[in-house]
């Protein structure tokens, strides 16, 4: 005997998709500028994340540094998925209201991931002072090759190292030749990319029956370890003393974030 599908998660795949694709599939206006606003964070956070983390570890080097702050991430996305999926065994919260968790889920995995993909670069001396070029970054680092090679195009380096030369290019405050054609092609590839992965987690969070917490954690922590992973390689080895700019944590510190996880920072 055939097995009979659910129709609530065949409602529920049909809301998601609805909420953010019009009927041609293709994304709402909107979606895009708020994915897109999501990776762009500002340097002042991601400068006072590595203070505090300098606070609580004096004597980490910079390498120990980067792997608390690859655990710090991964244990902020994966719970951040689980806690929004549970929400679906909660009384009263029906699948639109699920939905809207789901999105605001994604909006806080590509904050958490600007954050821990930008202090990578901040301890490897590359300092983004420019939300628009941190964003191109971030995005390039979650793309993998095809990113890093894009951004190599800016220097004529096809890919990351000790010595990174895009990371120099984007650190400049002057313009960068070339790179508003790079920014466009990162964006274009990044675009689907997330839409089409993050479709399936969207899915997957709005599920009834505590499905969803299983689905959106575990879906989060492959896509997180797949970042950590790409980053690793794009940056290279880590240098052997921290930038001199950070070596300043011990003085007084009016960066330092609020609260003790990744997520939502603005």
């Amino acid at each position: 005997m055939a097995r009979r599908s659910n129709p609530a998660v065949r409602i529920a795949q049909e809301t998601a998709h609805s909420a953010m694709f019009d009927s041609e599939g293709k994304p709402k206006p909107g979606v895009h500028n708020m994915l897109l606003k999501a990776v762009q964070i500002q340097r002042p956070l991601v400068v006072g994340y590595i203070r505090r983390l300098q606070k609580k570890h004096p004597r980490a080097t910079a390498a120990q540094l980067a792997d608390i702050a690859e655990r710090d991430y991964l244990r902020a996305v994966a719970g951040g998925g689980a806690l929004v999926g549970a929400t679906a065994v909660v009384p009263g919260v029906g699948t639109v209201a699920s939905l809207g968790l789901s999105a605001a889920a994604t909006v806080g995995f590509l904050e958490a991931t600007a954050l821990y993909a930008t202090s990578l670069a901040e301890l490897h001396g590359i300092r983004l002072t420019n939300p628009e070029k941190a964003g191109t970054m971030v995005m390039a680092i979650m793309l993998g090759e095809e990113g890093t090679a894009l951004l190599g195009t800016l220097s004529g380096q096809a890919s990351g190292g000790p010595n990174n030369t895009w990371g120099n290019a984007l650190s400049k405050s002057m313009v960068v030749p070339g790179f508003g054609s790079v920014r466009k092609r990162i964006q274009h590839a990044f675009l689907k990319n997330l839409l089409k992965r993050q479709g399936t987690a969207l899915f997957g969070r709005a599920l009834p029956f505590g499905i969803g917490a299983v689905v959106g954690g575990a879906g989060n922590l492959v896509m997180g370890r797949a970042v950590a992973k790409n980053a690793r390689e794009a940056f290279g080895p880590m240098p052997d003393t921290i930038p001199g700019e950070l070596t300043a944590a011990a003085g007084p510190d009016n960066l330092t974030l609020e609260g003790n996880t990744f997520g939502s920072q603005r």
